[in-house]
């Protein structure tokens, strides 16, 4: 089997993860370079790597760039993407700096993966082989939010079964989505309360990643706000899911809340299909659909927790159920792992898709 040198740049729990996945799925890896802004010694399930300060010379050779998106100065995924490419590496980043432009890709492999097939050509023929003279792409394939993932893996199969006309998402995002300082935020604030000190617990913490209190509290704020009123975030999942879809006429209205759960995004989703679909179609169909495993007897208080999904790799799915008052209404209760499915995995799938 022939390998491929890979390199992993940035140490954070993204970066962490995608050197799990890759371990984990037996990715055919000849040399494994690992960057980070700061050169240091790092172990990752008591295997040892030696990190790296990134530089553009440190491309060289490089076959595949995994961006994790979480470490090093603003711009610096751009800079150093463009770098790797010029060098012939076929760049996947984790970051939002490419995600909305119209010469990336935009890949979720169990809804498009066809997208990366103009990328993949040039990757597999070689990087100075540009089909008549023009390459219409820039060597990168970009990762999507990790809210806006575990979405689309579960829409996909009711899409192209019925149509989906609206969606109303509400997301209960976890402490990791914001890092490892919002992680360390939640628990120095449980800590402080647990032990009696019930005021002023954010300002008193020191890791404060967060704008707001996040120990026994929940605030709909993530990212910046924006046009009417909306955050980054709650764009994030209208345009990268009209992006991923290859369908703008849906119409998205998300809100998007950070909750008290260490790891693992759940997102409550409405669903106005074009055509008729009830609740058992659904899950039929959801049931056999790849990377999804429903969950959702709700007589025997079974449907999908974060508890329970932190380090596996599928988005469940619970709660189907009919809007009795809307026709073709439908809701669904979606968790998954943000840093496997929702970030790490997906970009090592978007891999193996370049070199199946």
């Amino acid at each position: 089997m022939k390998k491929y040198n890979i390199a992993v740049v940035g140490v954070g729990a993204v970066g962490i993860e995608m050197l799990r996945c890759l371990k984990q799925r037996n990715f055919p890896v000849g040399e494994l370079r690992v960057f980070a802004r700061f050169a240091r010694d790092i172990e990752v399930d008591g295997q040892k790597y030696s990190v790296k300060a990134i530089s553009p010379e440190g491309f060289q050779g490089i076959d595949i760039a995994l961006f994790a998106g979480t470490e090093g100065e603003k711009g610096a995924a751009v800079t150093y993407a463009s770098e790797a490419v010029k060098r012939g590496a076929v760049v996947i980043d984790n970051g939002a700096d490419f995600r909305m432009d119209p010469g990336v890709p935009l890949v979720v492999p169990e809804v498009n993966a066809k997208d990366v097939n103009p990328v993949r050509n040039w990757f597999l023929r070689g990087s100075s082989d540009i089909s008549n003279g023009v390459k219409k792409h820039k060597g990168i394939i970009a990762n999507p939010n990790c809210s806006t993932i575990q979405l689309v893996v579960a829409l996909w199969p009711i899409y192209k079964k019925a149509g989906i006309k609206r969606l109303v998402i509400t997301t209960l995002q976890a402490s990791s989505g914001a890092g490892r300082g919002a992680v360390e935020q939640l628990k120095e604030e449980i800590l402080r309360i647990a032990g009696g000190e019930c005021q002023d617990v954010h300002v008193k913490a020191e890791n404060k990643s967060l704008p707001q209190q996040l120990g026994y509290n929940v605030f709909p704020h993530i990212g910046s706000f924006g046009e009417y009123d909306y955050t980054t975030e709650e764009w994030k999942l209208v345009k990268e899911t009209h992006k991923i879809m290859h369908d703008d006429k849906i119409k998205i209205s998300a809100t998007c809340v950070r909750v008290p759960v260490r790891t693992g995004h759940s997102e409550s989703v409405y669903i106005e299909t074009v055509r008729p679909l009830d609740p058992e179609k659904s899950r039929s169909i959801l049931s056999q659909a790849p990377s999804v495993i429903v969950i959702d007897d709700p007589q025997k208080s079974l449907y999908p927790m974060p508890k329970d999904i932190e380090g596996k790799d599928e988005v469940f799915v619970g709660r189907i159920r009919r809007d009795p008052f809307i026709k073709n209404g439908l809701w669904l209760w979606i968790v998954c792992d943000n840093l496997r499915k929702g970030a790490a995995l997906n970009a090592v799938q978007i891999a193996e898709l370049l070199i199946k």
